[in-house]
């Protein structure tokens, strides 16, 4: 299987090679749009600031590239969000695959960013299979997606949003599944047995 982790300068790629790694997966970082459109699995992370990754896929055609991706897509935290139309972050319009907008968290009496273990349910995929309702995964976000009918699974922090999406082949999941141990490594593994 060739799974492809996208290239660019917001990513967590690290965490996410090592997280394959330990389910026997050796994947490819990269920034070519052949080898991107030609993998079996592409994961889109990310860590950072909408406006700016932005700017860096737009200069380097990958946000055309990853519109026109026809295998199964998994973005995490910043890449999830980028998969929507708009984020508040700077006013960002985003690659508008997914319907839907990215909010900053209005509550000021929560600590934000939204930092380190929450649960996750409301499941509505196969993403999630193995995994028990009010499982904890980890967080580290300060915008979130507002919760839609692309929303397949929730989470609640002053207001309930999506947690993870899924619209066509593109999946998508706010928290990260690298870091969330044995919860994450089934979400993973349940991304990386999808058949589409």
């Amino acid at each position: 299987m060739r799974v492809a982790i996208v290239k660019y300068n917001a990513g967590n790629n690290r965490s996410v090679l090592n997280a394959l790694e330990r389910l026997g997966i050796s994947a490819t970082v990269t920034d070519e749009p052949e080898f991107l459109q030609n993998a079996d699995k592409v994961i889109f992370p990310g860590v950072g600031e909408a406006s700016s990754a932005m700017n860096y896929l737009k200069q380097n055609k990958l946000d055309d590239t990853i519109r026109s991706l026809t295998q199964p897509v998994l973005g995490i935290c910043l890449g999830m969000q980028l998969l929507c139309e708009r984020s508040e972050e700077n006013e960002t319009q985003c690659l508008g695959i997914v319907p839907g907008h990215v909010r900053r968290f209005a509550n000021t009496k929560l600590k934000v960013p939204h930092m380190g273990w929450n649960t996750i349910s409301e499941f509505n995929s196969s993403l999630f299979d193995g995994v028990t309702n009010d499982s904890y995964v980890y967080f580290v976000h300060g915008f979130y997606v507002e919760r839609s009918s692309e929303a397949v699974a929730t989470t609640n922090y002053g207001t309930t949003f999506a947690a993870a999406m899924n619209h066509r082949n593109f999946y998508a999941v706010q928290f990260h599944p690298e870091k969330s141990g044995s919860v994450g490594e089934q979400i993973l593994k349940n991304f990386l047995d999808l058949q589409e």
